[in-house]
């Protein structure tokens, strides 16, 4: 019999009002059912936004150092977890143990940087104009925040999002993707176990459609967060500019890797590889296009194809596994309607395809490794994100070529090149159109305490992590001590 699962709300276990609920099956296994759900409404989401709503109120009061505590707590115990956590998620969303184990420690890594950072929401100080006046800025919480978190990295994101937001004396309402509630409800065990006060942390399961719609509406809750398609996160920004609410997307990405005639081949095929397939292609910085000189681009594709049909595709807890499945079925049409997409366009399919369901993965949703040439910048392919294991191969004459190629995209998140000159580097950095830039590395790699996010359609320009994310869940707070004794008007022409 399925496990059943609860929302968390006030600190407790509970059922949706409804009682509806959804099942959360292994996209490698579809006879694999891994649990039962909470299918929430909109009076279940009301719920955990009036318990968060009620617990800000004493939260908000406890020192940023004594929250930093219970947050190196969470990271202590995501530690001694990792591997449990690690094997359920694997299970739950189908990328392979190494990539599981990474998602974790990004988890790990986000509490003790956010921890430490409990001692430094440092404000700024000024001089006043006027004497014996003192003025300074501080951080203050927002109030509820409504996190609205993805699959593909089912504890990294909600991470992220949740520890700053903590940090800075808000409280959180998490609506997880209905793909990965399992790990979401075991994060949230986790802070339960670190000491988190009843209704500080909410774990709200549901489709977005209704659990998430409510919690984007609702009056109660001052901030959303949202990682997702770009056309979810219009609809977000849409709702929240009528309501003024505070709105930070994380979105889309067309990221392309660029390798120049001068480039270590065989580092940038290693690169091209990582960032292709890696996660089955489902990451928002997966490497999609794939820039590169005429001059290498035959040896440069001879290579990757070679090392693509190397790929071991399967179940990703066995631990020879490369490549696990798409996360379920429609993800899986989608990227098969880009194949047939690509090839009327005129693109030439050089490898792979089609549905991979050889032997063991005849029950899930395989797919494989995928890789276009004769591809230009305007094709469908080269233009919209698949999120999915294929690579569109657009071959280029010159740097200046290469740079207008992988800036002619409505997104603008990750981005790389592999050149081994200098000049060239820079100007990549200077140039390219993207909030993260990799200068001999693939389009995927970042590390929690350096801003992440991008330009153009992949957000509204915030960034996660580092120093930047808490300017999203805090508000400044100007203040003036007048220890005159008289009244002073600033600029006023006292003389």
């Amino acid at each position: 019999m399925a496990d059943l699962f609860k929302n968390f709300i006030g600190g407790k276990w509970l059922r949706a009002k409804s009682d509806a609920t959804f099942e959360n099956r292994n996209p490698a296994n579809r006879d694999d059912l891994i649990g039962v759900f909470p299918a929430s409404t909109a009076e279940d989401v009301d719920a955990a936004v009036q318990a968060a709503k009620s617990a800000f109120a004493t939260w908000r009061l406890v020192p940023a150092p004594k929250r930093g505590e219970i947050l190196y707590r969470v990271g202590e115990l995501l530690r001694n977890h990792k591997e449990e956590i690690a094997r359920g998620m694997t299970r739950e969303m189908g990328k392979i143990l190494k990539e599981t184990r990474g998602d974790v420690q990004e988890g790990i890594d986000t509490a003790f940087y956010v921890a430490g950072e409990g001692r430094r929401l440092f404000g700024e100080t000024t001089p006043a104009e006027l004497p014996d006046k003192f003025a300074m800025s501080v951080r203050m919480p927002v109030g509820v925040c409504a996190l609205i978190t993805p699959w593909n990295f089912p504890v990294a994101i909600p991470t992220w999002k949740m520890f700053p937001a903590l940090l800075c004396g808000n409280t959180v309402v998490l609506k997880p993707a209905e793909d990965t509630p399992a790990s979401a409800a075991r994060l949230v065990e986790i802070l339960a176990e670190a000491g988190m006060p009843p209704g500080v942390v909410n774990l709200v399961h549901g489709r977005g459609e209704e659990a998430g719609a409510a919690l984007v509406r609702h009056p109660d809750v001052q901030l959303v967060s949202f990682t997702g398609s770009a056309a979810v996160g219009r609809e977000i920004a849409s709702v929240g500019g009528q309501l003024l609410k505070r709105v930070s997307l994380e979105l889309g990405g067309k990221n392309a890797q660029i390798v120049m005639e001068d480039a270590d081949l065989e580092l940038a095929v290693e690169g091209a590889l990582w960032g292709a397939f890696g996660t089955t292609g489902q990451r928002c910085t997966a490497t999609s296009r794939l820039i590169v000189h005429r001059d290498v681009a035959q040896k440069m594709t001879d290579a990757l194809m070679a090392r693509s049909r190397q790929l071991k595709i399967g179940d990703g807890l066995d631990e020879s596994t490369d490549m696990g499945p798409l996360i379920n079925q429609a993800a899986r049409d989608k990227v098969l309607n880009y194949i047939s997409i690509g090839k009327q366009e005129g693109a030439r399919l050089l490898i792979g395809g089609g549905i991979h369901e050889t032997g063991a993965c005849a029950k899930g949703y395989f797919f494989q490794p995928t890789i276009f040439d004769r591809v230009i910048s305007k094709m469908r392919i080269a233009q919209e994100e698949i999120f999915g294991p294929v690579l569109s191969v657009i071959e280029i004459g010159s740097f200046d070529e290469a740079i207008s190629v992988l800036n002619d995209s409505r997104y603008g998140l990750s981005s790389s090149i592999y050149t081994r000159d200098v000049s060239r580097a820079c100007r990549a950095m200077r140039d390219i159109q993207a909030g993260i830039t990799y200068i001999n590395g693939p389009t995927i790699g970042a590390e929690v305490h350096l801003p992440f996010g991008g330009v153009k359609d992949t957000g509204n320009g915030h960034r996660e992590a580092g120093t930047t994310v808490y300017d999203i869940f805090s508000e400044w707070k100007s203040v003036y001590i007048d220890y005159s004794g008289k009244l002073q008007k600033a600029q006023i022409d006292n003389n």
